[in-house]
């Protein structure tokens, strides 16, 4: 069906649900309360995300899917919202909306993939052949510490201070990994430069120090502790380097709107993809401290728990969120 068959088939329902969803808007603004009954507001909205889905699958215009975006938008915040309270939404954006989220930038997404394991591969595989490249990335004084946190003799893995508690240690790793996506996600805004910059950066620091404890013999002992929390934190880091690579792409290539408003509907994009960063590194925090430093499991354990993370992981994003005709805050 070509593009003004379908506006012309469904710019009726269209205009009728905006009418409703402004009175829905207009009676939350004058703070009413009770529930808000509009009729056949609920077969409307639904079929408003049906066609938002068909426009993207068929390519519409940029400018039509951006119009059904922004009318399925507010028809949740009207909808659904109003009857959902926090801990639901959060609920909602768990199971549906942060992958869904995830799928649709899947081009950013597999870009931010590239930039961070690429160079982390590459790096890892030099550092076999040309060990003394460690110190090319990462300074004398880095490389001594590292060597005594995955120390086999140490007493506690991941961590030079043998004093410091789990909880203390997971208030330390929760400031390093969210610092870290921080610097990945804001870096965006420079034209993308900046996510571009850190992900790099932080895919060669991983890969030279995986390349430097395989050097030194210490591999069981620093595998076996990164492979239970990597599937979080490492997919956590990538997926906010994605939402930077949004945003300065939307600087970049405005298409048919203006870049301020193209880094607006950009940033409603990308901050749902924070929003779950967010998760998996506090997650990730939580494994890190509590799992990934014990002793009291052995070395294979470690290794088959966080292969089960990382299939979590990848089916979480790929199948959640599939269920037909729901759209969360597109």
């Amino acid at each position: 069906m070509r593009q003004e068959e379908f506006e012309e088939r469904y710019k009726d329902s269209w205009k009728t649900f905006k009418v409703q969803v402004s009175l829905a808007e207009a009676l939350k603004q004058n703070r009413k309360k009770g529930d808000i009954s509009l009729k056949g507001f609920a077969e409307n909205y639904r079929q408003l995300c049906y066609c938002l889905a068909l426009a993207r699958e068929r390519h519409y215009s940029p400018l039509l899917i951006h119009r059904l975006e922004a009318l399925v938008f507010r028809g949740h915040q009207s909808f659904y919202q109003k009857r959902l309270g926090i801990f639901q939404n959060i609920y909602y954006f768990i199971l549906h909306g942060f992958p869904q989220a995830v799928r649709e930038q899947s081009k950013f997404i597999w870009t931010a993939t590239a930039l961070f394991y690429l160079p982390m591969i590459v790096i890892f595989l030099l550092m076999l052949i040309f060990p003394d490249i460690i110190y090319m990335i990462v300074d004398p004084d880095t490389v001594v510490t590292i060597e005594s946190m995955y120390d086999p003799e140490a007493t506690r893995f991941g961590t030079e201070r043998d004093s410091d508690s789990d909880f203390y240690m997971f208030g330390h790793y929760i400031q390093n990994n969210i610092g870290i996506a921080f610097k990945t996600f804001a870096g965006g805004i420079l034209l993308t430069i900046g996510s571009q910059f850190f992900l790099l950066f932080n895919g060669l620091f991983f890969g030279a120090i995986a390349g430097h404890i395989y050097n030194i013999g210490y591999s069981e002992t620093f595998f076996s502790f990164v492979v239970g929390h990597g599937a979080f934190e490492l997919t956590g880091i990538v997926i906010s380097g994605a939402a930077g690579l949004r945003l300065g792409w939307a600087i970049l290539s405005p298409g048919v709107y203006s870049r301020k408003q193209a880094l607006v509907n950009s940033a409603r994009s990308a901050i749902k993809l924070v929003y779950g960063a967010i998760l998996l590194l506090l997650i990730a925090a939580f494994v890190e401290a509590f799992w990934s430093s014990t002793h009291m499991v052995t070395a294979n354990t470690k290794y088959w728990v966080g292969f089960g993370f990382w299939i979590m992981v990848i089916g979480y994003m790929t199948l959640l969120g599939r269920r037909k005709g729901l759209t969360h805050g597109s």
